[in-house]
């Protein structure tokens, strides 16, 4: 799953990102995490970001898209449902050991700084359907 962290700071959306170490080390990224065989795309999310950020959610959207890439030394294309979680400004954000740094960017910042071709395109599709329109209420994942 890939998970993008939202918050209102002044005038602007900023987006979390995430300085990689052990694998990856240096690219800068979204919380992300695998999907364990027990839960739904949508509860991957919530325990990776209760995992990896110490955030509790009573609230989730779906990003309504899939991020793919090539993984050249796996040989293989994951395909990851994107989720959006907007997040109050005062966020205590808290590392794990797959991370070293993070930075809250606005959208133009954060698709400078990303890696990947994917991710850019998918800041482009969440700042364009989560900021310029209004968000479809369909697009909220119901967390009980």
């Amino acid at each position: 799953v890939s998970i993008f962290v939202l918050r209102q700071q002044y005038e602007q959306v900023e987006v979390l990102l995430m300085r990689r170490t052990p694998s990856m080390p240096g690219k800068w990224c979204q919380v992300a995490g695998l999907i364990k065989a027990v839960e739904t795309a949508w509860q991957a999310a919530l325990r990776e970001l209760r995992e990896e950020r110490g955030l509790e959610l009573s609230e989730l959207w779906s990003g309504d898209i899939c991020e793919q890439f090539y993984e050249l030394q796996k040989g293989r294309i994951p395909m990851l449902p994107v989720f959006v979680r907007f997040v109050d400004a005062l966020l205590d954000v808290q590392l794990n050991a797959k991370h070293d740094a993070f930075d809250w960017l606005d959208f133009d910042t954060d698709c400078e700084r990303v890696a990947f071709p994917r991710q850019r395109h998918t800041l482009f599709n969440i700042e364009a359907e989560f900021l310029w329109r209004s968000i479809d209420s369909l697009l909220r994942i119901q967390i009980h």
